[in-house]
């Protein structure tokens, strides 16, 4: 917008209540910023670029920017009002069909929702909109399952289901340290401190932070790496030449592949982080201290990847209340 039109809607909220700065805007909107000839009007997918460039300056990943990309785009293509004239009920039906064709569940279309939401979000910000049609759709509550976790015992099976020293390795930093495996495959050798056993890792937005991982994972290590014969810096490289640094697709498949060998229930890298979390609350660490560990900015999302021993539960009722 103008920034003329910004100086004075900020002026005069000063001496306007809510309703009548936000009307106001509306007649200023209507017949000084449309009108105006000289002014370009900013098309559907340039807001989108616009967006994007926004997210990426404040340290989005390339992963969730993409997903932020494809998502508005699905909906601009099914959407083709111009962007400030899109309406709550047409968002609310949007979402439902999107649902409907896609067979998808509740947990996804709220990612569905969640991501146009912070589109539209800023480009009220940015004063490109006057408001969000998102506002009055609300969190699309799902179901909470109990997510199994790895046992010591599923642990131990890996472990000697492993063909070779890189997968051990792999397997017992993921469980030791709770890392992402977007954090696993950007280490390089030189980023493991074997003498503190720790390492630093770059998590969302390349935030630093310090893990720690136990003696297991330290012994594994070394025997890894002493066993390598390349000069690639990577931690973790493919078992063929050249031996290029290993890609998250690659641990997916590794970790699936050993699971459905060993018959065990749904092997993925993240079922090590949740683990991890679990394992470390279940032995009394407290959940700041575990916030810390994983890199999660709101503890709150901590408390997701927390499941509770209900046994320890048992235990605490008989000690505290019985």
């Amino acid at each position: 917008m103008d920034e003329k039109f910004v100086e004075i809607i900020n002026e005069m909220a000063e001496v306007l209540n809510a309703a009548q700065l936000k009307r106001l805007q509306e007649v200023m909107l209507k017949h000084l910023v449309e009108r105006e000839p000289r002014k370009r009007k900013i098309s559907n997918r340039e807001y989108l670029a616009k967006f994007l460039e926004a997210k990426k300056m404040e340290g989005c990943s390339d992963r969730t920017i993409k997903y932020y990309k494809v998502t508005v785009e699905q909906l601009l293509t099914k959407v083709i009002r111009p962007i400030r004239k899109i309406t709550t009920e047409e968002m609310r039906e949007y979402l439902v069909e999107y649902q409907k064709i896609n067979n998808c569940g509740k947990t996804t279309i709220d990612n569905i929702r969640r991501n146009i939401s912070s589109f539209f979000s800023w480009l009220e910000e940015e004063d490109y909109i006057l408001k969000s049609p998102m506002r009055r759709i609300h969190k699309i509550r799902s179901e909470k399952l109990v997510k199994n976790v790895i046992t010591d015992e599923d642990i131990e099976k890996l472990r000697d289901g492993c063909s070779c020293l890189r997968d051990v390795a792999m397997i017992d930093l993921l469980y030791s340290t709770g890392i992402r495996v977007g954090e696993l495959v950007r280490l390089n050798r030189n980023d493991i401190n074997f003498s503190e056993r720790e390492c630093v890792v770059f998590g969302k937005g390349d935030k630093e932070r310090r893990v720690y991982f136990d003696a297991k994972s330290k012994v594994h290590l070394i025997n890894y790496l002493r066993s390598r014969e390349d000069d690639n810096p990577a931690l973790f490289v493919s078992l063929d030449k050249p031996n290029d640094r290993l890609k998250i697709s690659g641990v997916e498949i590794r970790l699936r592949q050993l699971g459905r060998k060993l018959h065990l229930d749904r092997i993925h890298p993240h079922k090590f982080r949740r683990s991890m979390a679990t394992r470390a609350i279940d032995k009394g660490m407290p959940i700041e201290q575990v916030q810390k560990i994983l890199g999660h900015s709101q503890i709150d999302t901590t408390m997701q990847y927390a499941i509770v021993n209900q046994n320890n539960v048992k235990a605490a009722h008989r000690k505290y209340i019985s």
